[in-house]
């Protein structure tokens, strides 16, 4: 029944989509032969994780470009914690999205939604075809990330500091009813402004969800400026530790260190605190012009930017 709703709702607003992807007046390839383009006849192996970190930036620049969308900053600092999850962490179905024994993954930074949907695509939950509409009126792929008819997604998530609390919740819930699967939560470091973001991290202590993981994409940017212009979350990882939580700093961009260290979290169930893994990330990582730079926080790629990116990735295509 979802799939045929996606399979619908890929027909509205065709216009503007195909005017991308026409040459000479012709459609020239399918959404999904210009993002695989190069793979070979049996296209992307999604199941490695360095791969499915490219498919995430490709997607994610397709998918603004086309859209006109803002965030690719945020999707690509993003990329390998949601490709390690998807492909080395998280016990999910894609032919059972709903199979109660699955791990729950939210993306409480929401507007890198993109980052999600291109991951549960590739995996299998949906038509990587389906990624054409994102931000399409009438499109189920909202720009920031929602749970709506799209397969995998648990909550609808974009108003900041709300992610942690429903993770503390899920966990809570699923200790109550004798579940072993666990809850993760990737969250923003701008969002961990909000002060709910810190009453979820107290109660989650407090209840000793040692099943609950965290991981904050840690890429030291949000919105208009950095995180120590801003509201200084140093020292965030004995923030963390003073909040009662176990508490690890990696680099957010390393495929080996992400592994371990969720093997360090998944490993803490039974010390009765919940985990947390900040992951030091570069906002727009693989995108020279975008790397550290905040006007790609909402700044769509267009025309010789657009270009000029896409040439980037092609050159880094694993």
């Amino acid at each position: 029944m979802i799939h045929e709703r996606i399979s619908g709702m890929m027909n509205k607003d065709r216009n503007e989509t195909e005017k991308e992807m026409t040459r000479d007046g012709e459609i020239s390839e399918s959404y999904e032969q210009r993002v695989h383009r190069g793979f070979g006849p049996e296209g992307p192996d999604a199941r490695n994780p360095a791969v499915l970190a490219w498919l995430i930036r490709r997607n994610g620049l397709e998918m603004t470009h086309l859209s006109r969308g803002s965030h690719i900053g945020s999707v690509l600092s993003a990329a390998e914690i949601i490709a390690v999850l998807y492909t080395s962490v998280l016990r999910v179905d894609p032919a059972r999205p709903d199979w109660p024994e699955r791990d729950r993954m939210i993306l409480s930074k929401g507007h890198a939604g993109s980052a999600v949907y291109a991951a549960l695509a590739e995996t299998g939950f949906f038509p990587v075809e389906t990624l054409r509409t994102h931000y399409a009126n009438g499109s189920v792929l909202s720009g920031h990330v929602s749970h709506k008819g799209v397969p995998g997604v648990e909550v609808s998530t974009g108003s900041l500091g709300h992610g942690l609390g429903i993770g503390t919740g899920m966990a809570l819930g699923a200790r109550m009813d004798g579940a072993d699967w666990r809850t993760y939560v990737v969250l923003g470091d701008g969002e961990c402004d909000e002060g709910s973001v810190w009453e979820a991290a107290l109660q989650a202590a407090q209840f000793g969800l040692d099943r609950l993981i965290a991981v904050v994409d840690y890429n030291h940017m949000q919105s208009l400026g950095t995180v120590e212009e801003t509201l200084r979350l140093e020292p965030f990882e004995q923030k963390w530790h003073d909040f009662g939580w176990n508490a690890r700093s990696v680099d957010g961009h390393s495929i080996p260190a992400l592994q371990e260290a969720f093997e360090w979290a998944k490993g803490q169930a039974g010390s009765g605190k919940p985990s947390v893994i900040l992951a030091h990330t570069v906002k727009g990582k693989g995108v020279s012009f975008m790397e550290n730079n905040i006007l790609w926080h909402y700044r769509t790629p267009q025309g010789e930017e657009y270009e000029a990116a896409l040439k980037e990735l092609e050159e880094q295509r694993p």
